[in-house]
This record gives structure tokens, sequence and C-alpha cells, in this order.
């Protein structure tokens, strides 16, 4: 089967949108691009299986949206499949049936979609739109490959008639939407492949991204997902409500090929979580045994509370760099509500003790919690930006909250009559779409709040007493640039 594996591009005045393996959707006016490590692994075991797989990314390769047309013309593929997110379901709607409706009936390609919005509701696309296929949870890779597969094998059979299918695919049979089951998450990710990242043109995601000080850099995922996996918020827990890691061995196996082979100077980890206890413990001693250590940095998302003033000095050793907490409220009412297992006091403490170890602690905060005061988030405001001008934070990401579907926040939020809408094109975090007692106004300046801490005196001359060599001094100007899009991001007169 020829199948081409997609990001279609998006027509926005808000915007880039940044959809690749991203947990909150956000469209952005300085481009920011992340490999999409499940989509590359989907791509990799196709290929291995025999089928002729197309990577094209319309978004980070900046096509307009006739181009992308003209390339599924001409490749005429038998399938085509691409993740969607809430705030672009719509469009993604509009790009099915556009396709569809280039082929005589019956002629065109099978159109597949996954993610956690399909995830959440799986027949809502098939009610909004000609897709063909629903894959849910979150081994989307396993599960294409899977339809492909049988497909392929039972070439003209109806849809019905396709055996061997795992739980987790829908598809529309005689006008009724049907479906295999309940997705499992019983796949062995030692089995995995490496990523064929030259087919999956890994460099388009490798520069234009603001965690890298030294590039080219690129993704790995060591986990599926966040071994906590429990914040009302995530709409990932919705893919992976179980976590299951990668082996040691396995995960060191893929960064010494991407250190010997494509010469990569930053890794990112972006499991929702990075593995800790022993796990962690053998994974830095391993690369310092091998010595990966001398040549490259790593990232990775780490949740506060999880590690001790020990643990940091050893990922230190190991050349971990940049490490990324979801801090989310300095009012412990919300940490609470929102089930973070955390309290504030350890949020400080955290930064402080991994600051001393020699690592960049990166925090997230979220504004517009429905239950919080305009005092409740200003508190969070002061802590951030304590922490980011006192060096304890070195890097931050500022945001609105969003209920995505399928997450307990949202089921929450249709109890408690807080949705404004349902629209999903307004779930972009270019506005508030949760009643608050917070005037929308000054919410946004919460927001831009945060970003502007990097404008103010004390910050900057931090910032430049911290200046070691060359790449540091680049990576500020990188940095600058991406702050002053995310104040425009969050402008008033958007």
């Amino acid at each position: 089967m020829k199948i081409l594996l997609t990001y279609p591009p998006l027509s926005s005045q808000k915007g880039i949108p940044l959809l690749s393996q991203n947990r909150q959707f956000q469209f952005f006016k300085e481009p920011t691009y992340i490999y999409p490590v499940v989509p590359a692994t989907a791509a990799t075991l196709l290929k291995v299986a025999g089928h002729q797989v197309i990577w094209l990314d319309g978004i980070a390769q900046n096509l307009n949206y006739d181009k992308f047309l003209e390339i599924v013309d001409k490749e005429a593929p038998d399938l085509i499949a691409f993740e969607t997110k809430t705030p672009v379901i719509k469009q993604h709607w509009k790009i099915i049936d556009d396709i569809k409706a280039r082929f005589p009936q019956g002629k065109g390609p099978d159109v597949v979609l996954f993610g956690d919005h399909v995830t959440a509701l799986p027949e809502e696309s098939f009610y909004n739109s000609k897709v063909d296929f629903v894959l849910t949870g979150g081994d989307y890779d396993f599960l294409l490959l899977n339809l492909c597969n049988a497909l392929k094998s039972e070439a003209g059979s109806r849809k019905s008639e396709v055996t061997g299918l795992e739980p987790g695919i829908y598809y529309r049979e005689d006008g009724h939407i049907q479906n295999t089951g309940k997705f499992q998450l019983n796949h062995d990710l030692n089995s995995l492949p490496p990523i064929d990242r030259d087919l999956t043109q890994w460099k388009l995601y490798a520069f234009k991204n603001g965690n890298y000080k030294r590039t080219p850099g690129t993704y790995i995922m060591s986990g599926r997902d966040c071994w906590w996996g429990k914040c009302t918020f995530c709409s990932w827990p919705t893919l992976y409500p179980e976590f299951r890691s990668r082996s040691v061995e396995n995960v060191l196996n893929e960064i010494g090929l991407l250190v010997e082979k494509h010469c990569v100077r930053e890794i990112m980890d972006d499991s929702g979580s990075f593995p800790a206890g022993a796990w962690l413990e053998n994974f830095c001693n391993g690369i310092i045994q091998r010595g990966y250590h001398k040549k490259v940095y790593l990232d990775c998302n780490m949740r506060f509370g999880a590690l001790s003033y020990e643990d940091f000095a050893l990922m230190k050793k190991a050349n971990f760099r940049l490490l990324l907490f979801g801090l989310e409220s300095a009012s412990q009412k919300t940490l609470d509500r929102i089930n973070k297992n955390l309290k504030v006091d350890r949020i400080i403490e955290d930064c402080k003790a991994a600051a001393r170890a020699g690592l960049f602690p990166h925090i997230t905060i979220m504004f517009g919690y429905p239950w919080e005061s305009y005092e409740d988030a200003l508190e969070t405001l002061k802590l951030g930006s304590w922490l980011l001008k006192k060096g304890y934070a070195y890097t931050m990401q500022a945001t609105m909250v969003v209920p995505y579907p399928g997450t307990p926040l949202f089921e929450e939020c249709k109890r408690e009559g807080w949705l404004r809408t349902l629209n999903w094109e307004d779930y972009d975090m270019k506005q508030p779409v949760m009643q608050t007692g917070i005037p929308d106004d000054k919410i946004m300046e919460l927001v831009q709040g945060m970003y502007k801490v990097s404008f103010e005196p004390e910050f900057i001359l931090r910032k430049l007493f911290s200046v070691r060599d060359i790449y540091d001094l680049k990576y500020s100007f990188r940095a600058a640039e991406k702050v002053l899009g995310h104040i425009l991001d969050f402008s008033k007169n958007k």
C-alpha cells in the first residue's frame, strides 16, 4: 500500500499551528516545530512492513493548501493518515471532504484520523466528515500498521469483512459507525524499530524550537506517557491511561544512533514524565559509561516532588540541561483540585535544588481556572516571576487553561455549567472558554505579565551573568524572539 502520513497545512490569521506532539494546542506568531515521535514511529513501522510511505508535513514545510492537494493528486495514495486536535478538528473535517471530492466515489484513498480529540469523541468525526477510520488511544502507530496490513491482505473487501483488526479502531459500514472495542495498551515498546529519521524529515524540526540551546536537536520518548497521569486538565491520559517505559538499554541505543549517525547535539525526551527511581539512576550511569554526556545535551519533562538533590546532581553529571516542570498554579486549593499531588513549598524547594545542581528548570503556568479569584491568580504570577528573577527557574511558558474533551476538567465544566462554548475552534488559548470570576482582559494580562518578566532588569542582569559561551548568547536571542511572539499571541488586539 502507498500511505501518506501528513500534517495538512492549516489556514489561520492567528499564526502557526503547534499541532504535532503537543499536549496543549496553540497558534504561535513565531514558528515552533516539535518532532512528532509517535507518527514518525508509525511511518517507520509501515516502511519496515513493506508499505510505501510518504511523509508530508505541510505545516513545517510551509506548504499552501493548493500545493498540498496537488501532491495528494499526484501521489494518489491508498490511505492518508493524520493527527488532529480539538481546535483544528473542524478544519480537518473540511480537508477530508475536500480530498474525497477529488476522486470518483469509492476510488479515492481511505482517510484515517488519530489523536486525543478523536479518542475522546470517536464518533463525532463520522457525523461531520467522510472520514473512513478513527484510531483511538495513544498506540496509533501499532494500530495504523495493523489496519494497513489488514486492508492490504483483504483488498476489495467491505470494511466489515476486514479481519484481524485490533481493538480501538472505528469505521463506517452501511451508514452505521462500527468499532472493534476499547483500545488496549498492550504493545511492547521495546519491539519498535529505530525511527527512520530521514524518512520523516527530522531536520524540519531540528532548529525552530525554543527548547534547544544547541542544534540540530530532536525528540525521543522513553515512556508513554506520564507515570502520574492524573492531572485533570491534561488531554494525554485520554491516550495513555497506563504508563509504560522502554528499557534503559533500548533508549541508550537510540541516543547513540542519534549522536553517532545524525550528529544530534540536543535531545528532548517528551515522555509526559521522565521515568524516575532506579530507571533514572541506571539511565544516567549508562549515559556516562557510554560517553554520551560529552556529546549531547539532554532535556526532559519532570514532576515536582519526584527527585532529590542527589538525583538532580546525577542528571547534571549525565549532561541533562533543561528540566520542564508543571507549576500550573501557586494556589494550593487549585493544585489539589486539579490533582497535581503537589505542595507549593515543594515547587520552590525543587527549583532551588535543580538550579543548585546546575540544571535549568523550565516552569509551565496556567491562568483562568474557574474557581480562582484574581488574587489567587496574582499569587501565581508573583511566584513565577520571583522564581525567574532569582534564577531558580530559567525559562517558562504561560497559557490559559483549556478543558479538552475527554479530560476530568471538561466533565467538571459540563457538570458545573462553566463552558462558554462547544465551538472547538475557540479552544485554542486565544480566549477563555470557561466561565471565571476574572475579566477576560485581566486573564490575558496575567499571561502576558509572565512573559514580560523577561524584560525586567533583575532578570536581564542574571541572564547576562549566566552567559558562558556563544551558544548561551544565541539561545538568549532566540528566546527573546519567542517571548515577543508570545506577548503578541496573548495580546488583546490579537
